[in-house]
């Protein structure tokens, strides 16, 4: 009996060894398969002489590689300015912005390090991110992957266990897509419209929007307003980051505008063109609205994205839906329209996808808001453009919360813009958020130039737009102070709650965290109390409803 039973332990230890070993050789080999299909190849490059190039030095924070120039402006926007071909301009962009490429891609990792702490699941990140973007040089036009993989020669060296130079970079273009799909992370949220004809002062088309992707307060402070002339297409300027060509908000030489929304999507299967860079294309090559919607419809996305284009051609501004599926066109049928982050066309809005993001995110609440505010403004201008894109309250005029979601202003925008397509003007908002100065560009002046001798203010100060008032209020101390509340929080640290409540007071947030702290610190009744109260404010999303309600239902355990 006891032979048999050995007999038995030592057959079932066999079986458990060759399964343990099986095991260990599937996620082995799947492993090395990651490896492999997350690797992307750079292109072929016939002259890469450009990559002797150096940069001269014309002043502190200015330099200059022939025509081309990099700035920083006494505003505290960088100023860039790239031509010629593609591998060429990415290698000029990377060694005028060296230094900014390198800490754009410190602050993107420390960012990614705070969200998921472990080192474990930020090589398991590496991976996701890997397999989720195999085959992306397939999407991608050759001339940016060239522009990509010229740049990519600044990187930096720090990085090699994310991935190379190129990939990494290749990566990035995609982390706006990576971000919406990830909703619970809360990096995108953008809001944007447009007015025309007798909606508009001077009935000309007006554009705004606030660009909220969010990836730590560092990530924001080193906007670059780039003008763009490449060998082929249209002259044009976008808002940018240092190591990234993609567009997010930006405007061309024949008065087209590009700006994009984030819209409910699932977890893609496998890659696909960036949303950032069919938007370049867009604005690269479009001169009119039929342009804009063939260049759209030629990409396949692995992410659902609205596109707002403005139209000097047209003088008139309509939404590109599109998702990985499908793709329809929004027109408003007034001579203004407005777009937040859900689908308005009748086939996108249709969507269970999109009704699901009606009613559990932000969004319709956030588009409301901007309807409201366009009704009582009736007739727009640039500054009342600036102020709608600056409003931080509710329905009504109502305090939610200063940095709510639903608001317009969340307080956290990487940029805000304006555009003026006709005349060829731009404002771009400065620090903090789109509360400081919104400068002015006047493209016609900027592409008349022939390269930079001397380190001049280049913006047009006659028509800048004065920091928001908001800025010296005590309203706007408060939600300082709450900023550096939370912070500490977060790290850790002891925290005066009265103090933290009187800080943003009409914010569900601020008594979600006051539930957390005292929970922490071993009070759950009053925990209870604090979620109860949040409950009562302007939430903005099911999600973060949901989030409370499980907090209560752990505390009365």
């Amino acid at each position: 009996m006891e032979r048999k039973r050995k007999s038995k332990l030592i057959l079932l230890g066999r079986i458990f060894a060759y399964f343990t070993g099986a095991l260990i050789l599937i996620v082995a080999l799947f492993s090395l398969y990651v490896i492999h299909v997350s690797h992307i190849s750079p292109p072929p490059i016939a002259d890469k002489s450009p990559l002797q190039l150096q940069r001269k030095q014309i002043d502190a924070d200015c330099y200059s590689i022939g025509n081309n120039w990099f700035r920083k402006s006494n505003t505290g926007l960088y100023e860039l300015y790239v031509e010629g071909k593609p591998f060429e301009r990415g290698v000029i962009n990377g060694k005028l912005t060296a230094e900014l490429v390198k800490r754009q891609e410190d602050n993107f990792t420390e960012q990614i390090r705070k969200l998921v702490p472990s080192s474990i699941y930020q090589h398991f990140l590496r991976y996701f991110i890997g397999f989720f973007n195999r085959n992306l040089e397939h999407y991608i036009a050759p001339e940016f992957k060239e522009e990509i993989y010229g740049l990519s020669f600044s990187a930096s060296d720090e990085y090699g266990y994310i991935g190379t130079k190129y990939e990494r970079l290749m990566n990035y273009h995609a982390a706006h897509d990576i971000g919406h799909t990830l909703q619970s992370m809360a990096l995108v949220g953008c809001t944007s419209f447009a007015t025309w004809n007798d909606r508009s002062a001077d009935s000309s088309l007006i554009i705004g929007r606030n660009f909220d992707f969010y990836v730590g307060d560092k990530f924001a402070e080193d906007k670059i307003v780039a003008f763009y002339h490449p060998d082929n297409g249209y002259r044009f300027m976008m808002v940018t980051w240092a190591g990234f060509t993609g567009v997010v908000s930006g405007m061309n030489e024949k008065g087209i505008t590009v700006t994009v929304n984030a819209d409910r999507t699932s977890i893609p299967s496998g890659a696909a063109t960036p949303v950032s860079l069919v938007a370049r294309e867009i604005l690269q090559y479009a001169g009119n609205i039929d342009d804009a919607w063939r260049i759209a419809g030629k990409r396949k996305m692995f992410v659902s994205e609205s596109f707002l284009i403005g139209s000097a051609a047209d003088n008139k501004a309509v939404v590109i839906e599109k998702t990985p599926e499908g793709m329809d066109i929004y027109r408003s049928g007034g001579n203004y329209i407005t777009c937040t982050n859900h689908f308005q066309s009748n086939k996108m809005g249709k969507l269970v996808s999109n009704k699901q993001q009606i009613s559990e995110s932000a969004s319709a609440y956030r588009f409301e808001r901007l309807n409201e505010l366009l009704q009582e403004k009736r007739v727009n201008t640039v500054q009342t453009t600036a102020d709608i894109l600056r409003d931080p309250y509710g329905l009504h005029n109502r305090n939610i919360g200063i940095g709510n979601e639903k608001a317009i202003n969340q307080m956290i925008a990487h940029h805000s813009i304006i555009f003026e397509p006709k005349k060829q003007i731009v404002w771009v908002s400065t620090a903090p958020w789109q509360l400081g100065r919104y400068i002015a560009y006047d493209l016609n002046k900027i592409f008349s130039m022939h390269g930079l001798r001397q380190n001049v203010e280049l913006n047009d100060s006659s028509l800048n737009i004065a920091a928001d008032p908001f800025i010296n209020t005590s309203s706007y101390r408060a939600f300082i102070t709450y900023r550096k509340l939370k912070q500490q929080i977060a790290e850790g640290q002891t925290v005066n709650i009265p103090e933290l409540i009187s800080s943003n007071p009409e914010f569900f947030h601020t008594y979600e965290l006051a539930g957390n702290y005292t929970y922490k610190h071993g009070d759950p009744a009053k925990a209870i109390t604090y979620y109860q109260i949040a409950l009562t404010k302007e939430i903005p999303t099911k999600q973060e409803a949901n989030r409370i309600k499980r907090a209560i239902v752990k505390c009365s355990k």
